[in-house]
């Protein structure tokens, strides 16, 4: 079972993981998500766990004290998974990276709130910070969920099909996944595409592989760098314009 320690101030907020794959995953026992509220570790006499920065500036700062307190109960050295703090200074979240996450031996994860927090928590008992975007957040929750459910659906048994996950968008070529269809045949006068009828499939799978090339090249063209493709497939796409 792969277990996930959340340390949030709003653990009712992740009541979102009791539901669809993820909860089946909870409810299977593949998955371990216990989420605990910091405040239940602070020292302070109305259990806060925020103060006025050092050096002025506007709004409020995570205290280390519930944050370190909370880490050391719940992981306690020497802790063999990954602690990670959810930051909009962190290393950007991609596949290749909730790839290697998933196969950590566990995870702990800290949410943010207010302005951040204190420095010496990430100096002393952080191991990776992680942002989700290039955009700020009223907090490390919601990032939390996201890197909960992207790193549950590559362990083992939690998806249906195993296969699911290699030929999708992201993966290990850094291309985007090809349009997909299903019933009825014709919609709104809008028909699917003829090859995928025909049972060829070796036509389906060249078609699969030219529609994902001409979607990464029109949509995020800077992944094609990073793409293993033949000298075909480049001429191919230089015939399409790209």
């Amino acid at each position: 079972m792969f277990r996930i320690d959340v340390l949030t101030i709003f653990p009712e907020m992740f009541s979102a993981l009791e539901a669809s794959m993820v909860g089946r995953a909870r409810q299977a026992g593949l998955l371990d998500v216990r989420v605990s509220d910091i405040r239940a570790y602070s020292a302070a006499k109305h259990k806060n766990t925020d103060d006025y920065p050092f050096g002025g500036g506007a709004g409020m700062l995570m205290t280390a004290q519930p944050i370190a307190d909370a880490i050391k109960a719940l992981a306690p050295a020497p802790y063999k998974g990954l602690r990670v703090l959810m930051s909009p200074r962190g290393q950007l979240l991609t596949q290749q990276l909730v790839q290697k996450l998933s196969q950590a031996e566990s995870l702990l994860i800290v949410c943010g709130r207010y302005e951040g927090v204190d420095e010496r928590v990430s100096q002393r008992y952080i191991d990776l910070e992680l942002s989700i975007g290039d955009y700020v957040l009223t907090g490390g929750e919601l990032p939390a969920m996201v890197l909960i459910d992207a790193v549950a659906r590559l362990r083992e048994g939690v998806l249906g099909q195993g296969q699911s996950a290699l030929e999708e968008s992201f993966t290990d070529d850094h291309l985007l996944e090809y349009p997909q269809y299903t019933r009825p045949r014709v919609f709104e006068g809008l028909e699917v595409p003829e090859v995928l009828l025909g049972g060829n499939h070796a036509q389906i799978d060249l078609w699969r592989r030219r529609q994902r090339l001409l979607v990464t090249a029109q949509r995020r063209p800077d992944l094609l760098p990073q793409a293993r493709l033949t000298d075909e497939e480049r001429a191919w796409l230089r015939e399409q314009g790209f």
